[in-house]
């Protein structure tokens, strides 16, 4: 049962027969003492140590016998963010006696670990924080607390790795607490159930969750999540969600509601009761007050019933209508055909275009994303377009600089209901280069992360980690420069792409024969089609621009010589013609042919459709026995 003394028998062994009342947030409690936000919360251990010291004691006079660090962001990654990386173990050690002095004799004192992602996408591999949380780790258990709380994290990958690392150098207890943002799952889609069973695995006392979701949020999960047999469970929830009153960021829920949902989490089987973001000592004294003398309730599991929730694996009923571009390429010549979306507000000329390219014979027409950062027509109204009214495949280019997270998710889940299921994921030029230099460019995300999260969306799993109904069927391609002096580096960051899920790739142009068989070389080992990437020259201002001034691209000194010795009508027959030289190269390593359309030149692109055919054909003709 619960009461204002521990007994200080150990945290795990109080745990199975007692309800135990942990703090409320650290960071809410120091804005309120005048604390600015965009400090390091953390740094006060070392410069003023008496106002976390009287943070800690008005939550445990408030009734909490369960007392965090201040310490949730004292990892390497977040300290250097100060200039204080280099005092990571000094604020660990100095945050446990802080929190033991103000604990007194009849509280336990946890060290707080927070999620170095802490909710940002991931940009590095995982296994870069073993040092990190180890580093942390070590300094918290040789201060001598009485074990750690690991928190805040929205991916249950970081949160294996972390007690991966931890597990080994302590007996102590670990708490293992999630924040999902979905009720249910967490972001990287993985089901409570199979969460709890994993962190179980893995070595954790005590799991549960913190952060993101209010009390009836983290209740609802509760409700319907499968926990492994005698496992404790924790919750702090935040005082509700975050919204704006009187001018001001606040949160809403109050103490008495927080005394009722105490209440209702333990009829869940919950034993550790805290608070995060926006609760206070009020908020933990009415808690206790609404616990005391009461004892815990054994965890009673709902009943197992299938198909009450979506599932990842439910199918779309939705077909492609024709093979996509990966399948076609293992039967044969396949050629995608770039063509720029209009700046102008008139589509009509654009689609006559497209449609002399279709009746040319390309396979699919790829559409840019405002490329060179220069606002052009949506791609995506224009595929549409294309596939309803013409019968013309799209194939649409998504950038990572124009849209958060939110827009990407939204601009996919468009295409998924307009059936335009091929996309080439890019970085994207970035904005200030383009023709308003004034707008931002986002980059949420890399073109690895992109790649990464529109296959999730093909498991039926959103962004956030939330299950969808249906499964998306994207095909996502990849871009490859060749064109770099350092070609096993572009290599090593192309197989990076693969890993995290491209289905093809499309290189830059490239514009010698010995490239086109360095390409080959380099990208025949990676398993998936690779389409060579060849536009056509139409004068040598344009090859010198090309050559000098446009990232990604490279003209060998041939070909810059052949342009500069032509003008006029003359020069784009000679474009023609080195395309065609480096097309009979192309089709000889290559079943992927990537033609770029120079200033909506159609009329050229088509020339070349055709020659590819034709040699396509003579070639196979030739091979036959």
């Amino acid at each position: 049962m619960i009461s204002l003394t521990t007994s200080k028998v150990g945290l795990r062994e109080f745990l199975h027969d007692n309800l135990l009342i942990g703090d409320g947030a650290m960071a809410t409690q120091l804005h309120r003492l005048g604390m600015p936000v965009g400090v390091s919360f953390e740094e006060l251990c070392l410069s003023n140590p008496q106002l976390v010291h009287d943070v800690h004691a008005s939550y445990y006079q408030a009734g909490a016998r369960f007392l965090e660090t201040n310490t949730f962001s004292a990892n390497r990654d977040a300290l250097a963010r100060y200039g204080l990386e280099h005092k990571v173990a000094r604020i660990n050690r100095l945050a446990v006696a802080i929190a033991r002095e103000a604990a007194q004799e009849d509280a336990y004192v946890a060290g707080s670990i927070g999620s170095i992602l802490a909710g940002r996408v991931r940009k590095k591999v995982l296994d870069e924080y073993r040092d990190q949380y180890e580093e942390q780790a070590i300094a918290l258990l040789h201060a001598g607390v009485d074990g750690l709380i690991l928190e805040t994290f929205v991916d249950l990958e970081e949160l294996l790795l972390a007690l991966e690392v931890i597990r080994p150098l302590t007996e102590a207890p670990l708490i293992a607490q999630l924040a999902t943002l979905e009720v249910g799952r967490t972001r990287d889609g993985y089901s409570l159930t199979e969460a709890f069973a994993h962190l179980k695995a893995a070595g954790a006392d005590v799991v549960g969750l913190n952060c993101r979701l209010g009390p009836a949020e983290i209740l609802r999960s509760f409700e319907q999540v499968q926990i492994p047999i005698n496992t404790i469970l924790s919750a702090f929830p935040n005082a509700g969600r975050l919204g704006m009153t009187d001018g001001e960021y606040a949160f809403k829920s109050t103490p008495d509601y927080f005394a009722e949902s105490a209440l209702r989490l333990r009829e869940q089987g919950v034993r550790l009761l805290g608070g995060c973001c926006g609760t206070t000592p009020e908020h933990v004294q009415a808690m206790a007050t609404a616990l005391q003398s009461l004892e815990p309730l054994e965890r009673v599991n709902p009943p197992i019933v299938t198909g009450d929730t979506p599932s990842i694996t439910v199918q779309s009923a939705r077909l492609h209508d024709k093979p996509s571009i990966v399948e076609r390429v293992k039967t044969g010549t396949t050629i995608i055909v770039e063509f720029d979306p209009p700046r102008d507000l008139d589509a009509e000329q654009f689609l006559h275009g497209c449609c002399e390219l279709h009746k040319a014979g390309a396979d699919a027409i790829t559409l840019a994303d405002n490329s060179l950062a220069t606002v052009r027509m949506s791609n995506m109204a224009l595929g549409a377009l294309m596939k309803n009214r013409h019968g013309i495949d799209p194939l649409l280019h998504l950038a990572c600089r124009d849209r958060n997270l939110i827009g990407q998710q939204s601009h996919l889940m468009g295409l998924h209901a307009l059936g335009i299921d091929q996309i080439l994921v890019i970085t994207g030029d970035p904005a200030r280069f383009g023709d308003l230099p004034g707008s931002s460019s986002v980059f949420d995300v890399t073109s690895f992360d992109l790649i990464r999260m529109v296959k999730q969306l093909n498991e039926g799993i959103s962004f956030s980690g939330r299950p969808l109904k249906q499964k998306a069927q994207f095909i996502v391609g990849a871009a490859f420069n060749p064109n770099v002096r350092k070609i096993d580096a572009a290599i090593a960051r192309l197989e990076k792409k693969v890993e995290a899920g491209a289905d093809y790739i499309m290189t830059q142009p490239v514009y010698d024969a010995e490239s086109i068989k360095l390409v080959y070389e380099s990208t025949k080992h990676i398993g998936i089609p690779v389409f060579i990437g060849i536009m056509p020259l139409t004068s040598s201002r344009n090859a010198e621009f090309l050559h000098n001034e446009v990232p990604g691209i490279k003209l060998s000194d041939e070909a810059l010589a052949r342009m500069k010795s032509v003008q006029g009508a003359e020069a784009r027959k000679e474009g023609i013609a080195i395309a065609k030289e480096l097309l009979d190269t192309a089709i000889r390593y290559f079943n992927g042919i990537y033609l770029i359309t120079p200033f909506n030149y159609h009329e050229m692109a088509a020339e070349l459709i055709q020659y590819v055919r034709q040699q396509s054909a003579l070639v196979k003709a030739v091979a036959q026995p």
